[in-house]
Order: structure tokens, then sequence, then C-alpha cells
């Protein structure tokens, strides 16, 4: 397939994640954390609360009318446990391509009006059961703001492309374009950094992989106070995000192997869905791998578990890297 292809399908999934944003928004208009929080459905090894349920209609008018029928596409996406192809009554067997989708990725943060979620989207060329993230040509990130917010940020690339960053303002949906960068700093000291720990599972081990990481990179009784700061966004699209913009200089998910090690598979972990729009990090220059090295490849499906780690920088990434690695051998062999 051509680059510019590639950019069509880019430009595809851009105009998806603004239907995906307006709708949600549109949707929870005059309602209150106690009614988005209900719970909705268990999929995936997720909860899907109310909230989440604003983007299902919107995704599936938007495919039946705007999906170019000489692209057939099978859509994968938490919430659908079904074979789901466009045009409507193509078979996956017949499909050129398969679109990953994490419609609300953020949810818990979203629904009590704390924090933006992101409505992450990938494309890959259909390998059937084989195709992986790895294989992603196009991704896009599109932010869904707290209720205060008029700025809603929307990035994308593709294999052959550069980064493409705007900010929309969603009071008239005018955008323009934006500058962000990863940060250039050479060390972890006064920053932010951190490693995943949502929820209660796993912490304990976590805190202690983390703990003993920082002390061997910056000495935890070196100074009188803390040089290393903890921001826990619930979202991997988020988690990119902080990290694309400069704000953190690594963020780590290591859920599916702590959890593998305390024998707590059935725990939510990040999935492909959530890391589909890796290709958006990678293109805005930090490392993205996986936490023992590589890249953190999955099937595009909504059950594996992804463990991957983002530095900033190379520079950051050879600092870190070797100490972790050794760190994690150690904690979870």
């Amino acid at each position: 397939m051509s680059f510019a292809t590639h950019d069509d399908l880019r430009r595809l999934l851009c105009a998806l994640g603004g239907v995906i944003r307006d709708g949600v928004l549109a949707g929870r208009r005059g309602m209150d954390a106690v009614s988005l929080s209900a719970v909705a459905d268990y999929a995936g090894g997720d909860t899907i609360y109310a909230v989440d349920k604003f983007s299902e209609e919107a995704i599936l008018t938007w495919f039946g009318k705007n999906w170019p029928a000489q692209w057939p596409v099978q859509v994968v996406m938490e919430g659908i446990e079904h074979d789901l192809c466009f045009p409507e009554g193509k078979d996956v067997s017949e499909t050129h391509w398969k679109c990953l989708l994490d419609p609300i990725d953020g949810t818990r943060g979203l629904m009590y009006d704390k924090r933006s979620a992101w409505a992450l989207g990938g494309i890959a060329p259909q390998k059937g059961g084989e195709t992986r993230l790895s294989d992603i040509v196009a991704a896009a990130m599109t932010e869904i703001p707290v209720t205060k917010q008029w700025r809603a940020d929307q990035l994308s690339a593709t294999v052959g492309g550069p980064l493409v960053t705007e900010a929309v303002d969603v009071r008239g949906r005018s955008s323009s374009p934006i500058c962000l960068a990863p940060s250039a700093a050479s060390d972890f000291s006064h920053g932010f950094a951190s490693l995943v720990k949502f929820f209660p599972e796993g912490r304990t081990l976590t805190a202690q992989i983390e703990e003993r990481l920082w002390d061997e990179l910056v000495g935890l009784n070196s100074s009188p106070s803390p040089t290393v700061f903890d921001d826990q966004y619930i979202s991997t699209g988020g988690q990119f995000y902080e990290v694309i913009s400069g704000r953190d200089r690594m963020i780590g998910d290591l859920r599916p192997m702590i959890f593998r090690v305390l024998d707590m598979e059935s725990s939510l972990v990040c999935h492909p869905y959530d890391s589909c729009a890796a290709l958006v990090l990678q293109k805005s220059g930090a490392v993205y791998e996986h936490p023992l090295g590589g890249f953190p490849d999955a099937p595009l499906d909504t059950t594996s578990g992804v463990a991957w780690i983002a530095y900033a920088n190379e520079g950051l990434a050879s600092l870190a890297r070797p100490a972790l690695q050794k760190i994690l051998r150690q904690f979870l062999s």
C-alpha cells in the first residue's frame, strides 16, 4: 500500500476520533458522575460504564456512512465481541484492513470529570489472527476533554509520515496546529517518571520495583526533598500524551508481568486496544519498548496483555534501561 493510502487512513481515523469526542461530549451533557459511572457491562476483562456507551452507536453509524467501500475493514474494539466488518455484509476473509479501537481510554477519570480521556485507533493490513500491533501503519489519538476544558488535542501518524498534531476548540470546532515534543532532559531529577499502579492489585510489588529503580538512579537518601515525581493518569493514551508533550520523562506499565508472578492474570492490564496508538508516541521521538527489550507486540485483539515502557529520549532510556531490566529479573524471575 502506498504512503498516500496510509495518510488517507490516518485522516479517516482522525475523523472518527472527532465523531467519538463530539458524541461523548453531547451524550454526557446534563448527567452527573453517579449516572455516568453506572456499570453497564463487562467485556475483555474491563468494566463498561454508562459513559462508554455514548461512543458505540456513533462508531457504527460513522463506519456505515463514511468508510470507503474499496477498503473493506474489520473493526475490533472493546465491548464488541462478534465479527464487525464494513461495508456491512462483508466477511472477515474479504477485508483488506483491520482497525483496532479504544473508543474511550480513560473512562474512570472522565466520568468523574477529573481528567481527559482519549479515543484511540490504529489500523493494519489484514492478516487475520496473525495481525499484530507491529503491523499498524496509521494511528490517531483524540482527546475527550473534561467539561471545563475548551481545547482538545488530536495527534496522528503513519509509518511513512511525520507526527501530526493539532488543537481543536470544541466550542466551535475550529482547529490549529500545535507543537509538542518529549523532554530533552538528561536525567530524572526534578521530573515526573513512574510505573503504573492505578489499582490496589499488584501495587506493592510494583512500588518495590520502582523504589529500587530510583534508589539506583537518583539515590533515595541523596536529597532532603524528593526529586522524582509520580503522576497516575488512568489512561494509556493519556500517558502517551504526557510523554509526547514533555511532561513525563518515563512511564511504564508492568501489569502483565506483575500479575503473572502474583498469579493474577485475570486482573485488568493494558490491552492491545489501549496501546494501538503507540505509533504516534514513536513518531514523537520518544522511545517505546518492552520493559525487557524489543517491541511490545501483541495480536490486534481485546484480551492480550501488553507490558511496555516509554522514555522521553534515548539518553534517558540508556540511563534507566540496564538498571530496570536487572531489577525486573531479580523481582520477576
